[in-house]
């Protein structure tokens, strides 16, 4: 804090740097939130909610609107950024604090018509980078189910969007003359570089924001009872019982009036048919596979079941047994191999939600257990041990200011 000057005196821009589908805006909002819930107000001034509401929706979907060879989109875009330009300066002029600009922001050109305009309170730049190719797609696939895309096959708005991106990439040039800035990488919540030429106002709460895991609601399930199940078999691709289909229904009943814009599973049929249920009775909800979250490889005791296991490889089983968390089946996983999978699995599902909603994940017993030693912080050894029922679910959340953990029924 500048000497003589209180908390409420000082304002700070905030301006978003990447390229598109990169988790500028997801960054953004979790910002926001935490200011606006610390009685810091703040906004978030996004270019591409005036590009909509300004630009006929039929000439921003292609992606020439945004080559920078195409003069007068170029001029249309800076029009647009200037109107944002303007807001973010009054709202910081009256009671605001925070004015988040959120757009790529890629070139120095832009970033130094930001600067000219904007001399009345310091600039943090943020930018957003994020080489997981998976979650990238992820984030395209959602990008293009914007109304600008209405009408256009999934194919072509692909195209276009890619195109778009590419166009970006190259007036992109990276942060370094810029006074303020700090570099991170958007999936992992870690910062990559920083520099700082100034004290700035807010700064390590700003900080300590971009490198915390925020779950605003998270439901964390197991699938409903599988043929597997029945028999005490482990792993494999079974499908779900009479009764755990009706588990799965009663679930959807649960779920009917909450909100969820994501159900996260494995790739394996259980969770898939558990999330399906759930999704039949909600609108715009997305189910998203991961592989991440497959249950524990068990190798050549795939499909096996306990009582089979101790009968036919007793080493197996008391190895198993002495030491459950750092144990590998042969030739398949454990706990303790499977722990960086589940992170990224993790890392992935918070990025994509940046909505208000609730999310959910739908698992396995010993992917489920990791998930929840994320939050737990148990001893390893403890953690193959952790209560993962089929007829209950764990709703979790985790913010810089408040924590829940709370395990309900759902019948």
């Amino acid at each position: 804090m500048h000497s003589g000057m209180t908390i409420k005196d000082e304002k700070l821009y905030i301006v978003m740097v990447g390229l598109p589908a990169k988790g500028k805006s997801t960054i953004a909002v979790r910002m926001r939130d935490m200011f606006n819930r610390n009685d810091v107000p703040t906004r978030i001034f996004n270019n591409g909610e005036i590009r909509r509401k300004y630009a006929p929706l039929k000439d921003t979907w292609a992606s020439a609107f945004y080559s920078p060879e195409n003069t007068a989109a170029v001029e249309l875009r800076k029009r647009f950024t200037l109107i944002n330009i303007n807001r973010a300066r009054e709202y910081l002029k009256k009671r605001g604090q925070v004015a988040i600009l959120d757009a790529t922001n890629v070139s120095r050109s832009r970033r130094q018509l930001i600067e000219e305009h904007l001399q009345d309170h310091p600039i943090l730049y943020i930018e957003c980078i994020n080489n997981d190719d998976d979650i990238v797609q992820l984030s395209i696939q959602q990008k293009i189910k914007s109304p600008e895309f209405a009408g256009l096959s999934r194919e072509v708005a692909l195209r276009e969007f890619k195109k778009r991106i590419e166009y970006y990439r190259i007036i992109a040039n990276p942060l370094q003359t810029e006074r303020n800035y700090i570099v991170m990488d958007s999936l992992h919540n870690k910062v990559l570089k920083e520099k700082l030429h100034e004290q700035l106002p807010l700064y390590s709460r700003i900080r300590d924001c971009l490198v915390t895991d925020v779950v605003k609601s998270l439901y964390l399930i197991r699938h409903t009872e599988t043929y597997y199940n029945v028999e005490d078999r482990i792993g494999g691709d079974p499908e779900l019982t009479p009764r755990g289909i009706e588990h799965a229904k009663a679930l959807a009943r649960f779920f009917q009036k909450k909100k969820i814009s994501y159900i996260f599973t494995s790739e394996k049929i259980r969770t898939i048919q558990t999330a399906r249920e759930i999704k039949s009775l909600q609108q715009n909800c997305t189910i998203v596979p991961l592989s991440e979250f497959n249950e524990i490889n068990g190798g050549i005791c795939e499909s096996m079941s306990y009582d089979e296991i101790q009968r036919t490889m007793p080493e197996v089983y008391s190895a198993r047994k002495e030491d459950k968390y750092n144990y590998s089946y042969p030739d398949g996983e454990g706990y303790a191999t499977m722990k960086e999978r589940i992170k990224i699995g993790i890392k992935k599902a918070f990025f994509l939600n940046m909505t208000p909603d609730n999310i959910m994940i739908i698992g396995h017993r010993a992917v489920n257990r990791m998930i929840l030693s994320h939050f737990l912080y148990r001893r390893e050894a403890d953690v193959p041990y952790i209560y993962v029922p089929q007829d209950k679910l764990y709703h979790i959340v985790a913010t810089q200011d408040r924590k829940v953990f709370e395990l309900k029924k759902f019948q």
